[in-house]
């Protein structure tokens, strides 16, 4: 079934709300002082962001494609599998959904905002940063992290055995950032997204919470230009190879 481009934006745009919420939310409730999930730990972060890429994929696969990430896009339109002329519809739907989602998160752990006193741990709720202060390090991690994501979604949704079981396929993309955010989350966060990391960064520095420390602005470029040119190559290999 064919969809209208109206229909396929909003699809993105409630998709990248809801890998926000799921994803950030997760970071949330490690991190936020005195959440029921204080301190849980890192897997419960990874988790949370596989279920916030699966939900997506499973709910819009078939509507939109469920690109819920800009560089998603972009590599593919660089490789002629995704149209130029709704490249731009898609990335202002996934850039107002991650908005829409961080906000949710904002306003659900508002009271655990005010109580915590780490700006680092308020930061890691909104965007990513290198844990070693590494601009190098931080973008060779997102480079690599988007292009394995990139690659290997493209084979799992794309390649006959997923066309023929889409549910199947949106499962494995799900496990695919688990894994992705277990093994080379260490350094980075990490973003993999250029909405789930500029949106929300655009986000701390408007928001009143106190503690909340700088949005570290020098650095902003990285996770954005990092993720697309990891995605470019990703699709690349895809496209060439597969």
């Amino acid at each position: 079934m064919e969809y209208s481009l109206l229909v396929r934006c909003v699809a993105e745009f409630i998709g990248t709300a809801i890998l926000m919420v799921f994803g950030n939310g997760a970071v949330a409730n490690v991190e936020l002082k005195a959440t029921k999930g204080h301190h849980s730990g890192w897997s419960v972060i990874a988790m949370g962001y596989g279920f916030g890429v699966m939900f997506p994929v499973l709910m819009f696969g078939a509507v939109s494609g469920a690109h819920i990430n800009p560089a998603m896009t972009l590599g593919q339109a660089v490789m002629g599998l995704f149209p130029w002329s709704e490249v731009l519809p898609y990335i202002l739907s996934q850039l107002l959904g991650a908005a829409v989602g961080q906000l949710i998160v904002y306003v659900a752990y508002l009271p655990h905002y005010r109580d915590t006193e780490s700006a680092d741990a308020i930061f890691a709720t909104f965007s990513t940063t290198d844990a070693e202060n590494n601009k190098w390090n931080y973008f060779i991690n997102e480079f690599f992290g988007t292009m394995l994501l990139v690659v290997i979604a493209l084979c799992s949704l794309m390649l006959p055995w997923g066309k023929q079981d889409p549910a199947a396929a949106s499962i494995v993309v799900g496990f695919i950032v688990w894994g992705l955010v277990t093994s080379l989350g260490g350094p980075t966060g990490p973003g993999l997204n250029p909405a789930r990391d500029l949106v929300p960064r655009l986000l701390h520095w408007i928001l009143p919470i106190p503690h909340k420390g700088g949005s570290r602005w020098n650095e902003a470029w990285i996770p954005v230009v990092a993720p697309i040119a990891g995605a470019v190559i990703g699709a690349a290999l895809f496209k060439i190879f597969i």
